[in-house]
């Protein structure tokens, strides 16, 4: 791999994983790491997303790929990446973000190939959901679960994105039509594998649902989590119900909804409808959590961005694979474990 690859945020938790996963795979790679904290290391760059003045180093490294593993709120690294015809793989954009960034970019001249890989875990759903359709046209309704665990060692952006977001609505699709509706409310039950079993369940807000519905045109889809205690599960139902959230502080949520633990599995599952009536089901667990999960998918789309050709414009993860390449590296990992029902 004759590539030079910046990962910013690099000394995060999914930033340092990702570099670990990606040098063991190819050795041979040129990596440098950008953190606003002072560089150390040759391969160090001290690079700051909200000062643009920093970013006079990717090109003296003469970058050719920059994975964004922290949050860029004003896209300044986007807008650089399309500035000087460099490749981008961003892993970190909420819903609200992502919508930003694509739309922001529409109607310019790309001359780099731009990824959006901000869906769950590296953004891989809708690649393992093209491995298990003859086509997404075939598709006629998307359901998500996810089963999340407080045990889990995970890093700060969800955990502030649902601090400052659990009272704003947000929208699932139904028959192509957006229906506003907000996270721990409209109780379900979803049987999970794994031993799990029968979980309460609630709306959730993931950048799959925008993928799935505006680029892949499937006309239903929806999203809902769980935690690992059923306990938490019902409190964070509860709160929501009667507008607990709305009467804490932004800090406090943050302490609410953060995660201290230490490493623990991380499970989603995807069951599709098609337009012939059929159903299936595709489960997939990380036993080493999200953050291995989110870097190995990304390290995957890296691998891909540098191995293939690909024509100049913006992609989502998914399109720079073929139909089940994706899911046949997850499948070999040894500590992913994918089952198809």
């Amino acid at each position: 791999m004759q590539k030079n690859i910046l990962i910013i945020g690099g000394k995060g938790l999914v930033g340092k994983t990702i570099y670990r996963i990606l040098k063991s795979r190819n050795p041979d790679a040129d990596l440098f790491v950008g953190s606003r904290k002072a560089t150390v290391e040759n391969n160090e760059l001290t690079i700051d997303v909200n000062q643009p003045d920093t970013f006079q180093s990717i090109l003296d490294k003469k970058i050719d790929i920059i994975v964004l593993s922290v949050n860029d709120n004003e896209d300044h690294v986007l807008h650089f990446a399309v500035k000087h015809h460099l490749d981008y793989i961003d892993i970190t954009k909420p819903t609200p973000a992502l919508m930003k960034a694509y739309h922001s970019l529409l109607g310019h001249d790309i001359n780099s190939r731009i990824v959006f890989a901000s869906g769950w875990m590296g953004g891989i759903i809708a690649g393992l959901i093209k491995a298990n359709v003859n086509s997404m046209t075939d598709i006629e309704k998307v359901d998500v679960a996810v089963y999340y665990s407080v045990k889990d060692l995970a890093g700060e952006s969800s955990a502030h994105f649902m601090a400052e977001n659990v009272s704003k609505p947000f929208v699932r699709y139904q028959n192509n039509q957006p229906v506003q509706i907000k996270h721990f409310l409209d109780t379900d039950y979803f049987n999970f594998g794994f031993g799990i079993g029968r979980r309460q369940v609630y709306n959730f807000d993931l950048p799959d649902l925008y993928i799935l519905n505006k680029v892949e045109k499937i006309s239903d889809v929806s999203v809902k989590m769980t935690y690992n205690s059923k306990f938490i599960t019902w409190l964070l139902g509860t709160m929501q119900q009667f507008g607990i959230f709305n009467s804490l502080s932004l800090n406090t949520r943050k302490k609410v909804f953060g995660s201290s633990g230490n490493g623990d599995l991380a499970v989603f599952e995807i069951t599709l409808s098609t337009t012939d009536g059929k159903f299936k089901k595709i489960s997939v667990l990380s036993e080493k959590g999200q953050a291995e999960l989110t870097a190995l998918s990304t390290v995957i789309h890296i691998e891909s961005l540098c191995k293939n050709v690909f024509n100049n414009r913006i992609y989502f993860a998914h399109e720079l694979h073929t139909k089940q390449d994706l899911q046949q590296q997850l499948v070999e990992y040894k500590t992913i474990n994918v089952k198809i029902y």
